[in-house]
């Protein structure tokens, strides 16, 4: 809400103004509150009543006006405003901005707990103050809006936009993006990066054999297979094409993320899916290429992918159903 001057009008009581001016904003459709410059609640209105679950009896003279948004105390953008302490919108607020070429009004979006209304909303929020004819502040007016909805529809697409469609594990845009994120961390604190590419081997016989649909329903069996055994949250599990998948795995050693990869090929083989056209068993089987690096200037993320690759080429090579490794260093690059 912008700055504006609150000046008498002739034609019209100041008491009578004062009224209506009350009245207006207890009954406007949005929630709205109204501080003093002590930052005492001086109008709650009925929409925020309806929203935070709380009277206006309740919180009307009182700086407790927190407790319709939060489950212990903590500044609403009314507040910041009022104390002039805007370096704490970035603590507070996941979202924040200027409303106006001023700088006078703040705005800010924020999930808020609801504990009297009982459920989490996801909140517009404008804060504007009020001044009197000389500049003095005398009041900070609070508007809020719940936009969960659009919130948790643009999370959903998100989500989606991060998925794998048939498999239901992050896709290769979401790889790629947490291959660099990961490896400017690794590079920054010189830990060890590891990456497994796994490959379902004689797949395109599969396919021939038992026509597409069950060709999906493979793909899908062999993903939830290697989600078992990825234990870590930091570790990703990706669909990196086709039927191929990619694990990356921070923080990981040569050693460890050979423990992994041997332990997701077998988990994988004792799934017993049948593969008439195989070569191994007759089942369903992966081969696992792995590769780790300490990131270096020297180094790219583009060459730990790379050895990934050559040694997902050397398992299949030699016979596939099977895990085979390379590290990568700085004389390599």
């Amino acid at each position: 809400m912008a700055a504006r001057n609150v000046s008498s009008n002739p034609r019209r009581k100041p008491d009578a103004s004062l009224t209506f001016a009350i009245r207006l904003m207890q009954d406007l459709v949005v929630p709205t509150f109204v501080l003093d410059p002590e930052r005492n609640v001086i109008i709650w209105n009925k929409a925020c009543e309806r929203l935070t679950g709380v009277s206006a009896q309740e919180v009307t003279g009182t700086t407790e006006h927190w407790r319709g948004f939060y489950d212990e105390p903590r500044y609403c953008l009314a507040d910041i405003l009022a104390l002039g302490q805007t370096e704490e919108l970035s603590v507070l607020y996941s979202s924040h901005t200027k409303m106006d070429d001023t700088g006078l009004g703040l705005r800010a979006e924020n999930w808020c707990v609801m504990p009297r209304a009982g459920h989490r909303c996801y909140l517009a929020i404008d804060a504007g103050p009020i001044f009197d004819d000389e500049g003095k502040l005398i009041a900070v007016v609070e508007t809020l809006r719940d936009i969960t909805q659009q919130k948790e529809a643009q999370a959903a697409l998100q989500r989606l936009a991060t998925k794998d469609g048939l498999t239901g594990i992050a896709n290769r845009r979401c790889f790629d993006e947490a291959l660099l994120a990961e490896w400017h961390r690794a590079q920054r604190d010189q830990t060890s990066l590891a990456l497994l590419l796994v490959d379902v081997d004689y797949f395109k016989r599969y396919n021939d054999t038992y026509g597409h649909q069950k060709g999906d329903e493979c793909l899908k069996k062999v993903a939830g297979a290697m989600q078992e055994k990825i234990f870590r949250p930091a570790d990703l599990l990706a669909r990196y094409g086709g039927e191929e998948f990619v694990v990356l795995m921070p923080n990981t050693d040569l050693h460890g993320a050979q423990m992994v990869a041997e332990r997701v090929q077998q988990h994988v083989h004792a799934l017993a899916i049948p593969h008439g056209s195989s070569e191994i068993d007759g089942l369903v089987s992966i081969s696992v290429g792995v590769a780790t690096a300490i990131p270096a200037p020297q180094l790219t993320a583009e060459q730990l992918l790379a050895a990934a690759d050559g040694a997902l080429y050397a398992a299949k090579h030699a016979g596939r159903n099977r895990v085979s490794s390379k590290e990568v260093t700085l004389t390599e690059a």
